[in-house]
Order: C-alpha cells, then sequence, then structure tokens
C-alpha cells in the first residue's frame, strides 16, 4: 500500500510572536519545516511527501526544500486558508495509486521516523484512522463564565493527540469533502473530521519528541532537544 504524508504549512503562526510564516522559523540552522519533512521522508513507510504552502511562497519553499537531502519525493503545492483547505489541496494533488494518507504538523519537527512508521503501520493493518497520544500529567480543570472551578475531572481518560495521524485515503477525502460541504473544517483536526463520519480513530502510543513548537519557550525547549539528538549522533 503506497503511503503519502501531507504537510500544511501556509499558516502563519502568530501565537509564535512576528516574523516568518511558523513553518519557516529556524531550529538548529534550518526550518522547522525541513526537519518535519526530513522525518516523514526518511520514514521507511513513507513513499511521497506533499507540502501545502504559502501560495506566495511555493517556489521558494521548493528551492528551500531542494536544498536539502530528503529520503522521498517530495512535491511543494499552494495551500489555503486554513488547515483544513490545505490538506484538501494536497489530497487533490496525490496519485490514484495512494491508499495511505498521513497528515503532520510542520510545527511538530522533532517527531521521530519511528513515530511515523508506527502511525503508517497501524492503518497498513486494518484501522481507518489512527491518531498518536502521550497521557495527560497536569491536572486538568474545568471552570465556569466567573472563573469557578467545576467538578474535577478524571484524567486517566483524557489523552494529548501528536501527529502525524493516519487515515485510509478514502476516509479522508470523504471526511475533507463532507466538512467542506457544510463548513465545519476549521472545528478540530483531520480525525476529528472523520470521526464525525463515525469512523473509529484508534490510538497508538505518541513520543516526547512530537510535542507542537507554538510559543517562543517551545522554540527553546525544541533547540535543547535537537542539540541532545545530535550529540547522540542522531541528525
Amino acid at each position: 500500500m503506497s503511503v503519502a504524508a501531507i504537510v500544511p504549512a501556509a499558516g502563519r503562526g502568530e501565537r509564535l510572536g512576528p516574523g516568518a510564516p511558523k513553518a519557516l522559523r529556524l531550529l538548529g540552522g534550518a526550518p522547522l519545516l525541513v526537519h518535519a519533512v526530513r522525518a516523514l521522508s526518511r520514514a521507511r513507510s513513507v513513499d511521497m511527501v506533499v507540502v501545502a504552502a504559502p501560495p506566495v511562497e511555493v517556489a521558494s519553499v521548493r528551492a528551500l526544500l531542494a536544498d536539502h537531502e530528503l529520503g522521498a519525493e517530495v512535491e511543494v503545492v499552494a495551500g489555503g486558508r486554513t488547515r483544513s483547505d490545505s490538506v484538501r489541496r494536497a489530497l487533490a494533488s496525490l496519485p490514484p495509486g495512494v491508499d495511505i494518507v498521513l497528515v503532520h504538523d510542520a510545527a511538530r519537527p522533532l517527531a521521530p521516523e519511528e513515530l511515523v512508521d508506527s502511525v503508517a503501520r497501524a492503518v497498513r493493518d486494518g484501522a481507518d484512522a489512527v491518531v498518536p497520544v502521550m497521557a495527560v500529567t497536569d491536572a486538568i480543570i474545568r471552570v465556569d463564565d466567573g472563573g469557578r472551578v467545576l467538578d474535577p475531572l478524571d484524567r486517566s481518560g483524557l489523552r494529548v493527540a501528536q501527529t502525524p495521524q493516519g487515515f485510509r485515503r478514502a476516509a479522508l477525502e470523504e471526511a475533507h469533502r463532507v466538512a467542506a460541504a457544510n463548513g465545519s473544517g476549521s472545528l478540530g483536526d483531520d480525525a476529528a473530521l472523520v470521526s464525525r463520519l463515525g469512523i473509529g480513530v484508534l490510538t497508538v502510543p505518541g513520543s516526547e519528541e512530537a510535542f507542537l513548537v507554538t510559543r517562543p519557550i517551545d522554540l527553546v525547549l525544541a533547540e535543547a532537544a535537537l542539540a541532545r539528538r545530535r550529540a547522540r549522533g542522531v541528525r
């Protein structure tokens, strides 16, 4: 079964502060996007990677990725106004032979190759949709409109969702078709869109390194994690 990975990278990421689009912010001398695409392209299960870039940056992103040694075919297409728009555009560009689609955040630059392969393997083994997850370690509380704490939440059944998320292509395409038709594409990630169709979503163990770079402090943590990798000889 042929596997393609989609990277929606057309957003600006305002919480990371002013500057270049989030996916193009530097980490260890290379953009977040390069790290994310490199991990996907070097995974044994992935045959091709499609990046949905800001429309005005397509040529520059294509040239940027061409400057790096990657392990799979990489294509760049123009992304859309929202994340879902970008995923739909990337989906439409995939060749007919692709059976499994992974969707990965460019802002998770250090997701290990082993995690990518684990998600793809679960879909290949029969799951329609797969999400890597981590246990919730912080206490989670609910508050009312006045800021008063309501009943405590039992976190034993709570998980933090990561990417890449994996799907049978037909399920993901149908989820995005329905979401575009009813205008609900921005209400959740790809797994949530698939789940709304009544399709079961399987979880697999996530990775501490697959954290999301959203705030400036996350970049500091990512730099430290990358330095630790490089000290072990991992690139």
